[in-house]
């Protein structure tokens, strides 16, 4: 990863490294995000956000333009994955090694991540055959920095008919996780839409074997990407 000349990334604080890790997530393709989305994902007032965006600034960490945002520059986009690596790191581990379910790491991965060495992160990573994504399906960004962007399509956005394969959801709701595993639609699982009701309701699927009934606003929280039926050999 490139960190600025006096940029230290190992002496972060973990108001920084949360901060830096939200900008990451909410910049997405434009590359910027506003103030307001930040406070509202780290549930704090917009006047706190400025101080700290002063802050970071200040520090090398990011660029602010006025009614623009922010953007991370090299050093924050380099310190805001290697949080992100910690994080899915650990919540592997935690999943794979000690049992946990995979609704139950984000939490105590939120915690660990700011306290974890990046000595015990490595360590991590090598016991685990140096995954390359978490539980939940996100990319794990690698130890020199670099981590898979693509995006992909929600499993709302395909058309009746289509075979996919479930790709990646969000670790943050716990219900909707505790859900998803008691239907199978689970990172590498098959899913095909088989009927959609009008006016934004709810998609029949098939994972596997069985029919599942989801919500329109579900389906779109969960990322697939399309596969080629197995041909008919009969």
């Amino acid at each position: 990863m490139d960190i600025e000349p006096g940029v230290d990334p190992g002496r972060m604080s973990a108001p920084v490294e949360d901060y830096l890790k939200a900008i990451y997530d909410l910049a997405g393709q434009s590359g910027t995000a506003s103030t307001n989305d930040v406070a509202a994902r780290l549930g704090v007032a917009p006047a706190s956000v400025t101080g700290m965006i002063r802050r970071l600034s200040g520090q090398g960490l990011i660029e602010y333009e006025r009614y623009r945002g922010v953007r991370l520059n090299d050093s924050g986009r380099a310190v805001a994955l290697r949080t992100i690596r910690r994080h899915r790191v650990i919540e592997t581990y935690l999943t794979e090694v000690l049992g946990y379910a995979w609704d139950c790491v984000h939490d105590e991965a939120e915690r660990l991540e700011h306290a974890a060495s990046d000595e015990l992160v490595e360590r991590m990573a090598t016991a685990l055959g140096n995954p390359t994504a978490d539980p939940h399906g996100a990319p794990i960004p690698t130890a020199d920095g670099h981590v898979d962007e693509r995006k992909h399509r929600s499993l709302a956005d395909l058309e009746i008919g289509t075979l996919a394969r479930m790709v990646r959801v969000s670790d943050k709701n716990a219900g909707l996780l505790r859900y998803l595993a008691e239907i199978d639609l689970t990172p590498g699982a098959e899913v095909q839409v088989l009927a959609r009701a009008p006016f934004d309701g709810p998609l029949t699927l098939q994972v596997g074997g069985t029919e599942s009934v989801v919500g329109q606003g579900l389906a779109e929280q969960v990322m697939v990407e399309e596969v080629e039926a197995t041909p008919d050999k009969s």
